[in-house]
């Protein structure tokens, strides 16, 4: 098991070092010059010229990758071109909103996955599994952005019980979180039915059964526990896509998050922070990714067989 976690982060490092070559080369394919954006038009090109060599933009590529690469490392994310705040110290103010956000979400969703997926399982082919199965279905099915004004519309404007955007405390996050769990619950709700399913037909589940076990006792003791390991590693998966990837979200409610950054980055193209938000989005997808390999590894009996046996080989 060992030498499998140290050949998985060897396997991240390089895909993380590759993560930044494609990421750098991107923002630098991106069109428009940032130079032009942040300044005013009746500034002199020997102006532009020199605010461009201090920000190192007038050297060739590889010595701006390999700057940009060294400071990365060294947690230095740059500054930002429009507002001269250090990038880091933008990400780390607006990183707790987003880490309250994706949190919340995701423990709400893959709680009420489980446990209907359990649910439907248990009752399949019944009016309890269709229904879950189909309302799930149809509430996902709505993009989530029309999904957040149907909220907002309802509990805000007409109800008046939920505030409308903005981030004042725990009941900021109820009207976001929902939107997002209604967008992400069927597919999780799914795999967990057809894990459950799948298991239910497994020899060791009918040795329990015979050997006089109760129904709840094999559920949750022998059935979940195998079921569950694809979702583990989902669960992991989804985390670094949710702090990145809920830009919509963050911008419907003006929720001051990381997504809310990188959008507003991208529109002013201040490449600093876009590297620096991607950098992380992929540095979090490769650590969840090793992390749920692993947890996979030590809740599958089956998994750690074969490593071993790899090993000793």
């Amino acid at each position: 098991m060992k030498e499998y976690v140290i050949r998985r982060l060897a396997q991240g490092l390089l895909l993380v070092f590759v993560v930044t070559i494609i990421i750098f080369a991107l923002m630098q394919m991106m069109p428009g010059d940032p130079i032009n954006l942040i300044m005013d038009p009746r500034v002199t090109e020997e102006k532009k010229a020199e605010i461009r060599s201090e920000w190192g933009l007038d050297q060739p590529y590889y010595i701006q990758y390999g700057c940009w690469l060294k400071n990365f490392v060294q947690g230095d994310f740059g500054t930002s071109i429009r507002t001269k705040q250090s990038v880091s110290e933008m990400i780390g103010q607006r990183l707790p909103y987003t880490l309250a956000l994706v949190g919340t979400a995701i423990f709400v969703q893959f709680l009420l996955a489980i446990l209907l997926g359990l649910w439907a399982a248990y009752k399949k082919d019944t009016l309890i599994d269709k229904s879950i199965i189909i309302i799930t279905s149809v509430l996902s099915s709505i993009p989530r952005f029309w999904s957040s004004i149907l909220l907002i519309i309802f509990f805000s404007l007409m109800l008046k019980i939920l505030p409308m955007g903005g981030f004042t405390g725990p009941k900021s996050l109820i009207l976001p979180v929902t939107a997002i769990v209604l967008d992400s619950l069927s597919g999780i709700l799914r795999l967990v039915k057809s894990e459950v399913i799948e298991t239910y037909r497994e020899k060791y589940v009918s040795t329990a059964y015979a050997k006089g076990l109760q129904n709840r006792a094999v559920l949750f003791r022998h059935v979940l526990r195998n079921a569950l390991i694809p979702v583990t590693v989902m669960f992991f998966l989804s985390i670094p896509w949710l702090i990145g990837g809920e830009v919509i979200i963050e911008n419907i409610f003006a929720i001051p998050g990381m997504g809310n950054l990188l959008w507003r980055a991208i529109m002013t193209q201040d490449l600093p922070i876009v590297q620096a938000c991607i950098f992380i989005i992929a540095m979090l997808t490769v650590l969840c990714n090793i992390i749920g390999d692993i947890v996979t590894g030590l809740l599958d009996p089956k998994i750690r067989a074969e490593l071993k046996g790899g090993v000793n080989g």
